[in-house]
């Protein structure tokens, strides 16, 4: 099944938008729903931190015990109740940075990489933020979050229920009305809607 905006001319590393990563089937009408509630940060299923702290947060958790890069994304996640998981992508090249500055190491356990703190990297993750995941989820509205999920879901699943049984026909029309909608949610927030 090919999406609106799916077609060869994107897969060969061609030019992409925003929101076009794992979530397509809006093509050009703008990224999923699920993401960053109410100005909260992010993708996905909850908030992206600023860049800083990811490193603050892995040199926080290895204080706690050594651990995987998963791992660490995993405890992130689950310690900011789920306002941020952090991506592979900033995860690993931070940890790579990290061990090139001395402040981490790492050694081969079962085909994965285990991190601990150096006595370097202990100095610094004491002076940082015990805690810095607990600053993405402040200041969310987790039930207004949950109901724009469930209206982002339902939407999804009435597009793509067109997507798969409806006429060509009827799939351009779901285009139109997924379009439609875009511009009518701008219009609130422009006063003129």
């Amino acid at each position: 099944m090919r999406f609106h905006g799916q077609g060869p001319e994107r897969r060969g590393g061609g030019r992409r938008g925003p929101g076009e990563g794992g979530r397509r089937a809006f093509g050009p009408f703008g990224p999923g729903f699920g993401g960053p509630p109410f100005g909260g940060r992010g993708r996905g299923g909850g908030g992206r931190a600023r860049r800083g702290n990811v490193r603050a947060s892995i040199l926080a958790l290895l204080q706690d015990r050594p651990m995987h890069g998963y791992e660490m994304i995993q405890e992130i996640a689950e310690r900011s109740g789920g306002a941020w998981k952090p991506s592979p992508g900033s995860v690993y090249p931070t940890l790579q940075l990290l061990e090139d500055e001395g402040l981490i190491a790492s050694e081969s356990e079962g085909g994965k990489k285990l991190f601990t703190l150096t006595d370097a990297g202990r100095t610094e993750a004491e002076a940082g933020s015990r805690a810095p995941w607990e600053e993405v989820g402040r200041g969310v509205d987790w039930e207004a979050a949950q109901e724009i999920r469930q209206a982002g879901f339902g939407l999804m699943e009435a597009f793509g229920q067109v997507w798969k049984t409806g006429t060509p026909e009827q799939r351009e029309k779901a285009l139109a009305v997924v379009g439609e909608a875009r511009k009518k949610l701008y219009l609130i927030l422009a006063d003129e809607g």
